[in-house]
């Protein structure tokens, strides 16, 4: 919960063009909280993170409302240095303890990312996928 409301007004500042103190407070919310969300990454109502530890969302990542995140999920670029790099993750989708989803992709609303899975391609909503890497089932 705390790490979201850090997140909140470090958007609001990074989007008000407060860059500094924006990254200061993720900076500080990241050591306090083991939760690293980029300023700029755009996070909906409604969000659930359950353990919050070790988990990251870049920067041009998209958490949709509902969206349930586990500990140790990474929502991660692909080495790409500038533009939309970061996955979109739509309406009430689930994401297991040290998934990791990486690049600009979709994972579609409702989908269900599992535990430990490596995610490099879309998801379609409503759709489970396990595995390294992972596939559907």
């Amino acid at each position: 919960y705390r790490a979201l409301q850090c997140h909140r007004v470090s958007h609001v500042w990074w989007a008000t063009a407060k860059k500094s103190m924006a990254s200061y407070l993720q900076f500080r919310c990241s050591c306090t909280f083991s939760v690293d969300i980029h300023p700029a990454a755009c996070v909906g109502k409604g969000i659930f993170i359950d353990h919050g530890a070790g988990i990251v969302i870049g920067e041009t990542a998209v958490v949709e409302d509902g969206v349930t995140i586990f500990q140790g999920v990474t929502l991660g670029g692909t080495g790409k240095l500038d533009g939309d790099r970061h996955p979109k993750i739509r309406r009430n989708a689930f994401l297991g303890a040290n998934a990791v989803v990486l690049g600009n992709i979709e994972i579609g609303e409702g989908a269900r990312i599992g535990a430990g899975a490596i995610v490099t391609k879309r998801v379609a909503a409503g759709v489970t996928v396990v595995g390294l890497p992972a596939s559907a089932r």
